[in-house]
């Protein structure tokens, strides 16, 4: 369900694209209004590119999430409290927490919004080991930074980023 749902929301993301570029094309006076003279197939195109989102929006979910797992110190019984401190340096907040299931999301709704509400990142707490759940390029970022810092057996500080 999660999958359709995202499928769903980049098909719309992707018409609102082309709906906002289309329009300040018209408004500089780029193209004419009409979508017969506006396309070289005119309405026919329309569908041409409605299918074209259609398998763009199946795709990307299944290429823009994942999950990665990373290792911490064995018997680190404090990694919890870390792990908090830590992602509300990167700006996340603890939403809720279901046993060793955490979920954070960004601190500000325009981050929020600019991900298109996908900005969840799920993390497992498992022994030696902490999975993490969201977008590909932020579960990659945060997934190097929260390894770096939980294995750096220099340093106690934590709230540096």
């Amino acid at each position: 369900m999660k999958y359709l749902r995202r499928a769903v929301k980049y098909f719309f993301w992707f018409a609102l694209i082309l709906a906002i570029t289309l329009t300040v094309m018209v408004a500089l006076g780029l193209v004419e209004a009409d979508p017969k003279d506006m396309f070289r197939e005119g309405t026919k195109s329309l569908w041409q590119i409605a299918a074209l989102f259609v398998i763009l929006a199946a795709i990307y979910p299944l290429s823009g999430f994942r999950k990665k797992e990373i290792y911490v110190p064995a018997g680190d019984t404090e990694v919890r409290d870390k792990l908090v401190k830590l992602m509300e340096n990167k700006g996340y907040v603890l939403e809720k927490e279901e046993g060793d299931d955490l979920c954070f999301r960004l601190r500000t709704s325009f981050g929020r919004w600019m991900k298109m509400l996908e900005d969840r990142i799920t993390v497992t707490i498992e022994p030696g080991s902490l999975v993490l759940e969201g977008l590909r390029r932020d579960v990659v970022r945060i997934a190097s930074f929260l390894e770096f810092k939980l294995n750096d057996n220099n340093s106690d500080e934590y709230s540096k980023t």
